[in-house]
């Protein structure tokens, strides 16, 4: 029996509204299959205890609270401390924190929805969430868990997704589970690869060296750019050498077996980078993320943005959905507020932008300022790759099948360079080379699948902005009967492929729909549908305007391109923001937190 649950379900059944939600896009990336021999992680000696399904962590819902959306189409009047562009985990984090200082915080959501990818959408009696799948760190032993709980007020609980978090799934019938222990993590590697034991010691030992490391980087990142430089420099040597490498490079340094290469990297999907691209830096933070097991929220993903938003309204601050913003006004060179689409203007003397620096710049800045040479810096980063999401309702049991908590990634091939799903506007060709597959109905020890035992699956794959691209100037729900069918071959493939894999789910089917990277466009103005932002290179991370302060006085930024990829490094983007806004309250803020 799961542990009382702490933090009840929010009824954010919408009607007719869930239309705008139901095209969403889908998350981290992953997947798996059922029948094949498994490298379990069970029985290591001397290995702690596991957790078991449904173990939850966090603090107790106010009731009152739960059902109460601190959000609306308008909202109360200014004056405002400070305005923040974008509901993401960025923006939402940012707001909290600023909120948790003393600030009166204006929100502002272009979406009828508040949460970006922590949102959650309903169709035909089904709930998924388009973002959250697995989420490490959030208990009170890490740094980041002790600063979302606070964030929070409490009011957010974590459900663990128990000893197996990760099964993997490769040629050759091979499975290996990815375990909540990092000491049977070691041993579940060393028993597919036993000559290979030093190597993985040395490779986790510099996986946690190097990821600690980074916490330095983020610090000197607060600085403004006139001196972050300087910052880097004498506090984070250690972070930039990790940056500058890619994982490949480590993997040289690490190994010649490809099985172990490839199980190493296998996680590269949380970042959306292959190997040679990859910065070792961002695959050693999401490698150690994980390395003590992973989570999902008590509620469901809409359970983050309700409990994070409720901290900016209990501090006289407020959500303002369906309000998209057109531009940044400035005057004379500093930000002193946004106009809407709808002429509306509003003014706070700190502006944060939680979009993502690169549409920040592209979108929302005057002429003058997006051909300044730092704008031009950016602009020239690659995006991250764009995906397709299946959203999947079954009726029936689906654990029988072969469905848990354990997230399944089905890798066709073991050359981690193979990136997903390549086709073009004519249509797909064959089976994506790697396939994420989530139960979030699985993981939620408060959700109820009712008498007909309703259950959900989200498989997500990348696949290539161009093969869409002809349809970006066309409107959601109006693209066109091309577009449409179009999208429903690749939805008959993709769910093919997942049944393939996991046949026991077929008669279970009965609603299926998919999201493309246009619907990431429309909802969140990703730059070409990119589900991560910013793609995780080592150039990335030394560019030295994705920092918190802009170069524009009054002008903020936030977010996972300000972070890293995923909630979490979202939400440090936004401790980032807020510490730039107000160092002299947040910096013994976050030391009495010891983040």
């Amino acid at each position: 029996m799961p542990r009382v649950v702490n933090y009840p379900p929010v009824d954010l059944e919408l009607g007719e509204e869930a239309l705008a939600l139901a095209a969403s896009p889908g998350g981290d990336l992953a997947a798996g299959s059922c029948g094949a021999q498994t490298s379990s992680p069970g029985g290591v000696a001397g290995a702690e205890q596991a957790r078991g399904p449904f173990d939850i962590v966090g603090g107790m819902a106010d009731p009152t609270e739960a059902t109460a959306r601190p959000w609306s189409k308008r909202g109360p009047e200014g004056p405002w401390d400070a305005i923040v562009v974008g509901s993401g985990m960025g923006g939402m984090s940012a707001a909290a924190m600023l909120a948790r200082l003393g600030r009166r915080v204006l929100v502002l959501e272009q979406h009828f929805m508040p949460g970006g990818f922590t949102h959650t959408f309903h169709r035909g009696g089904y709930a998924w969430d388009v973002g959250v799948h697995a989420i490490g760190e959030v208990t009170e032993n890490d740094p980041s868990g002790r600063l979302l709980h606070d964030l929070t007020r409490g009011r957010l609980g974590w459900a663990s997704l128990g000893p197996v978090y990760d099964t993997f799934r490769f040629p050759g019938d091979v499975a290996v589970d990815f375990p909540d222990r990092e000491a049977v993590f070691r041993e579940t590697l060393v028993a597919l690869e036993p000559a290979e034991r030093r190597p993985i010691e040395s490779y986790l030992a510099r996986v946690r060296r190097d990821a600690l490391a980074m916490r330095n980087y983020y610090r000197a990142r607060a600085f403004p750019a006139s001196i972050g430089t300087l910052a880097e420099r004498l506090m984070a040597r250690r972070s930039l050498a990790a940056i500058g490498l890619t994982l490949d490079a480590v993997l040289d340094d690490t190994t010649r077996s490809p099985r172990l290469r490839a199980l190493l990297s296998a996680q590269w999907g949380y970042h959306g980078a292959t190997p040679s691209r990859a910065s070792w830096a961002m695959h050693a933070l999401v490698t150690r993320h994980y390395l003590d097991g992973a989570w999902y929220p008590v509620g469901g993903a809409r359970a983050i943005g309700q409990a994070l938003l409720s901290t900016v309204a209990a501090a006289d601050g407020w959500t303002r959905i369906a309000s998209p913003v057109e531009g940044i006004m400035l005057d004379r060179g500093r930000a002193i507020g946004v106009c809407l689409e709808s002429g509306e203007e509003l003014r706070a003397p700190v502006i944060v932008s939680a979009v993502g620096v690169s549409a920040t710049v592209r979108r929302l800045l005057p002429d003058p300022e997006r051909s300044a040479a730092w704008t031009r810096e950016i602009v020239a980063l690659p995006p991250g790759p764009a995906h397709v999401c299946l959203y999947v309702g079954f009726k029936g049991d689906i654990s029988s099948a072969g469905a848990s908590a354990t997230n399944q990634w089905f890798y066709e091939s073991w050359d981690m360079e193979r990136a997903g799903w390549d086709f073009d506007e004519s249509g797909p060709v064959g089976e994506s080379s790697v396939l994420y597959c989530s139960y979030p109905s699985l993981k939620d020890p408060s959700y109820d699948p009712g008498p007909e035992l309703r259950h959900t699956a989200e498989v997500v794959t990348f696949v290539p902005w161009r093969a869409f691209e002809p349809w970006r100037a066309t409107r959601w729900l109006r693209r066109g009967d091309a577009y449409e069918a179009f999208k429903a071959r690749l939805a008959d493939r993709l769910l093919q492929h997942f049944l393939r894999r996991m046949p026991g789910l077929r008669p279970f089917v009965d609603h299926v729909e998919l999201s493309t990277p246009l619907t990431t466009d429309y909802f969140t103005r990703a730059i070409d549908g990119s589900m991560y932002g910013l793609a995780p290179t080592p150039a990335r991370f030394r560019t030295k305007w994705l920092r918190p302060r802009s170069p524009i006085p009054g002008l903020f930024l936030a977010g996972s391109e300000v972070g890293a990829m995923g909630v979490m490094g979202a939400m440090t983007g936004g401790m980032l923001a807020a510490t730039a806004v107000a160092p002299r309250a947040a910096l013994p803020y976050l030391r009495r937190l010891e983040v």
